[in-house]
C-alpha cells in the first residue's frame, strides 16, 4: 500500500514540484497552503510524513503547527523545511520535536532519502507501540495434518485478495495464528497488523478504543487518541472475539465496512481509512444472529470468506511438532537447557482429548518443563496434566514394544476410532474429516477390523 506524504507550504510552485517528486516515487500526495488547512487535512486522514515549511506567514506560526502536530499526533514524523533558517531554527525545531530539516532550495536526492528514513522510524514506531499491547507472541502456524493443511491453502488463496475474513474455532485452537498469516501473506504486509480483543475492552470505552477520541470529549480524555482503525490505516485490524461486542458498536462496525469513514468519539471531523477486516470468534454467529445477539448484515459482511481453525483433536498428527516447538521455546526462554520428551509421554499426550486444544497443550508443555529436573521428560514424573480432562478412553498406549508394521497398524485403529466416535458413525462424515474418499475409508476400516 501507497504511503501518504502531506505537504505544507504556502508557495503553489513549491508543493507542485514536490508533489511531482514523491507522486514519481509511488507516494500518495496531499496538500495545504497553511497551517490551519494542514489541521484539517490531518483530521481527516493521518498520513504517514508530514513535510513542513516554517516559514509561511511567520516562523512562530510554524512552530505553532509543529507543536500542535506533536501533541495530536505523537509519532507522527514531521520533516521541516525552510529558506530563511539558520542552526538555531534547525536546532529549536529538533527540540520540539521535528523528524529532520531540510533547507531550501530543496535537494531532490536529499528530500528523498530524508523522507525514506522517516517512513522507517514512523513504521518502526507504530510496530513497536501495537507489539507493547500484545501479551506474548505465538509460534507460527504448524502442522501437517490433512485438516492444517487444508487450512493453510485456503489462506495462501485468500490472503493476497482485500476480502474480509471470519476465522472460526473453539477456544485456544489458534485463531490470532491464523489471522496473523492471513496477514503475512497479504498486499499490506508490510505494515504491522492491528489487534482488538473486542472481549477485553470494557463496554464505556470500546468506541474510543476502536475510533479513538477528541481532547475533552469525556472525563479523562486530557488528549486527542488515534483508534485501532486510525492505526490500521492501508493494513489489517484483527477484531478477535467480535461474538462479545455490543449491537450498538457492531452497527458502527458495519459503516465503516460499508463507507471505510468515521468520526472520533466527540469529533465532527470525518476520517477516511483503507482497512481490512479479520474477525475472529469462538461463538456460533448464526445462533447469536437468531438469539438477535448479533447482526445478521454485519455476519455476512465480514464472512466474505470463513476459515474454520480445527480443534487439536481432528489434528492428533500434529502434537509431536507441536510439544517439540513449545518445549524448545518455554526451555530456551528460561534458561532450562535442553529437554526431551520421550516417546512413552508422546504416546500419553497423542491420546488426550484436549479439550483446552493447542493452549491447553502448551501450558501442558510448559508445566512438564518445569517439573522435569531431567533432560528427558517421561510418564515417570507423576500425573503431568494437572487435574485438567482425562485421557481419551482409547488412550495411546506403549507402541515400543510392538513390530513397525504391528505398531503402524494399532495406531490406525485407534486413530480411525476416534473419528469414527467423533462423528457419530457416520463413515461419510469420517471421510472428509480424515481427507479420504468413502470407498477407501471403508477398505481401511475392515482391514483394520472396525465396524461402524
Amino acid at each position: 500500500m501507497a504511503d501518504t506524504i502531506l505537504i505544507v507550504d504556502d508557495e503553489k510552485e513549491i508543493r507542485q514540484a514536490v508533489g511531482g517528486l514523491l507522486g514519481d516515487e509511488g507516494y500518495l500526495v496531499a496538500q495545504a497552503s497553511s497551517g490551519p488547512e494542514a489541521l484539517e487535512r490531518l483530521d481527516e486522514a493521518t498520513p504517514e510524513v508530514v513535510l513542513l515549511d516554517l516559514w509561511m506567514r511567520d516562523a512562530e506560526e510554524g512552530f505553532e503547527i509543529l507543536d500542535r502536530i506533536r501533541e495530536d499526533y505523537p509519532g507522527l514524523p514531521v520533516v521541516v523545511i525552510s529558506g530563511h533558517g539558520n542552526i538555531e531554527t534547525a536546532v529549536r525545531a529538533v527540540k520540539l520535536g521535528a523528524f529532520d530539516y531540510v533547507e531550501k532550495p530543496l535537494s531532490a536526492e536529499k528530500l528523498l532519502l530524508t523522507v525514506e528514513r522517516a517512513l522507517s522510524f514512523h513504521r518502526l514506531a507504530a510496530e513497536n507501540q501495537i507489539l507493547k499491547t500484545r501479551p506474548g507472541q505465538s509460534p507460527a502456524m504448524i502442522g501437517r495434518s490433512p485438516a492444517m493443511k487444508e487450512l493453510q491453502r485456503a489462506i495462501e488463496i485468500v490472503a493476497p485478495t482485500p476480502a474480509s475474513v471470519l476465522i472460526t474455532g473453539e477456544n485456544g485452537v489458534g485463531k490470532e495464528l491464523a489471522a496473523r498469516a492471513v496477514h503475512r501473506l497479504s498486499q499490506r504486509a508490510d505494515r504491522p497488523m492491528v489487534e482488538v480483543n473486542c472481549a477485553a475492552i470494557p463496554e464505556e470505552l470500546v468506541e474510543s478504543e476502536l475510533f479513538g477520541h477528541e481532547k475533552g470529549a469525556f472525563t479523562g480524555a486530557v488528549a486527542k487518541k488515534r483508534g485501532r482503525f486510525d492505526q490500521a490505516h492501508n493494513s489489517t485490524l484483527f477484531l478477535d472475539e467480535i461474538g462479545d461486542m455490543s449491537l450498538k458498536t457492531q452497527a458502527k462496525i458495519l459503516r465503516i465496512l460499508q463507507e471505510q469513514r468515521f468520526e472520533r468519539v466527540g469529533g465532527v471531523n470525518t476520517i477516511r481509512v483503507d482497512v481490512r477486516i479479520i474477525a475472529a470468534s469462538n461463538k456460533n454467529l448464526e445462533e447469536e444472529i437468531e438469539g438477535g445477539r448479533f447482526r445478521a448484515d454485519l455476519y455476512y459482511r465480514l464472512n466474505v470468506v470463513g476459515l474454520k481453525v480445527p480443534a487439536l483433536r481432528e489434528r492428533v498428527l500434529d502434537i509431536p511438532a507441536l510439544a517439540a516447538e513449545f518445549l524448545a521455546a518455554y526451555t530456551r526462554a528460561n534458561n532450562l537447557g535442553v529437554k526431551t520428551i520421550s516417546d512413552e509421554m508422546m504416546n500419553e499426550l497423542a491420546g488426550r482429548a484436549w479439550p483446552g486444544n493447542v493452549r491447553e497443550l502448551k501450558n501442558t508443555i510448559e508445566r512438564l518443563a518445569i517439573m522435569t529436573p531431567g533432560p528427558v521428560i517421561g510418564p515417570e514424573g507423576g500425573a503431568p496434566f494437572g487435574g485438567g480432562a482425562p485421557p481419551a478412553p482409547d488412550g495411546a498406549g506403549d507402541f515400543l514394544d510392538l513390530p513397525f508394521r504391528e505398531a503402524r497398524a494399532e495406531f490406525e485403529r485407534r486413530y480411525f476410532r476416534r473419528q469414527l466416535e467423533r462423528h457419530s458413525l457416520n463413515v461419510t462424515q469420517t471421510a472428509e474429516a480424515v481427507n479420504l474418499d468413502r470407498t477407501s475409508l471403508h477398505k481401511k476400516l475392515k482391514t483394520l477390523g472396525l465396524k461402524t
